[in-house]
């Protein structure tokens, strides 16, 4: 049986992420508010569709990422599970005169993915629906089927209720999918250059930086923080950017490691693991901007790296 990291990379493999946060909104101003306080144009999704945005403050800094996902009655928030109760708390500070009922429903929904080149035909080998677009969902029996990665890999995301996980998950590995543990889904996130809350995006972040871009909409009008991300817009740049480095040796670099370009300081490491399939390890870091080229020679803590 393969690894949970070579399942990732080559065929299929589930994880459990319940851990992370589950909020349902409802009432008939949630679409209104969620487009005011959030960096994508959810007022155009419609059931069955998604999208992923940013929470920001009114300085345009990111204070939470989420996946939302448009069901017919309500909207699912699906967030980090270190920003649960900040992004409902933010939300919640907001409704005033809104018809709009927040639900924090972690506790009794779980979810689980399922990631890898062969993830739609374990889905389809239980008989569930495979959603074709990025943040699609269907319905399923007492679940929702979503298509959304964790690692950046093809990969699917089934919320259920808490006490049918262990089924599902049977369900899953009888199809094939491989366990892959926290620490392997790390490491395939980083080798497609996927950046985490709380990792590779920070509160004092801004979008731009990220280069996340699709969890902006530039003509959606007003939202909070939406000022500054058109004053950048705008002007055109940020100072710096986030990379994708491959670096030579098989050591990991801590967060905070300084990324240089021969004597000038070019940036720093937010995260990095060592990748078995490249023999030498994957990192995130922010770069300044003229550094942030393809194939740009650099160093980190000392070691040969390329973005």
């Amino acid at each position: 049986m393969p690894s949970g990291y070579d399942a990732l990379r080559t065929a299929a493999a589930w994880l459990d992420l319940s851990a992370r946060g589950r909020i349902y909104a409802a009432g008939d101003d949630r679409a209104r508010l969620l487009h005011a306080m959030t960096t994508n144009h959810v007022q155009q999704l419609t059931p069955g569709a998604g999208c992923y945005a940013f929470f920001l403050n009114a300085q345009g800094h990111i204070q939470a990422d989420v996946n939302l996902l448009c069901l017919e009655d309500r909207f699912l928030l699906d967030t980090e599970p270190e920003t649960r109760e900040r992004v409902f708390h933010h939300l919640d500070k907001y409704i005033i005169a809104d018809d709009v009922a927040l639900e924090d429903v972690t506790e009794r929904m779980a979810s689980v993915a399922v990631e890898g080149p062969h993830a739609a035909a374990a889905l389809a080998a239980v008989g569930a629906p495979v959603p074709d677009a990025e943040y699609a969902h269907q319905p399923w029996n007492d679940a929702i089927v979503a298509r959304v990665s964790e690692t950046g890999a093809l990969s699917f995301r089934i919320f259920m209720p808490a006490e049918a996980k262990a089924d599902w998950i049977a369900r899953l590995e009888s199809a094939g999918a491989v366990h892959a543990t926290p620490a392997e889904a790390r490491t395939v996130r980083l080798e497609h250059g996927k950046p985490r809350y709380g990792e590779d995006i920070f509160d004092t972040t801004l979008p731009q930086e990220t280069r996340q871009m699709h969890a902006v909409h530039f003509t959606k009008g007003c939202y909070l923080g939406q000022e500054i991300v058109e004053r950048i817009r705008s002007r055109g740049h940020v100072n710096r950017l986030l990379v994708r480095l491959e670096v030579e040796g098989e050591a990991p670099l801590a967060r905070g490691t300084k990324v240089t370009a021969g004597a000038a300081e070019a940036g720093e490491i937010t995260s990095s693991a060592f990748s078995p399939a490249l023999g030498r390890v994957v990192a995130l870091a922010y770069v300044r901007a003229e550094y942030a080229t393809e194939a740009m020679a650099l160093e980190a803590g000392g070691r040969p790296a390329t973005t």
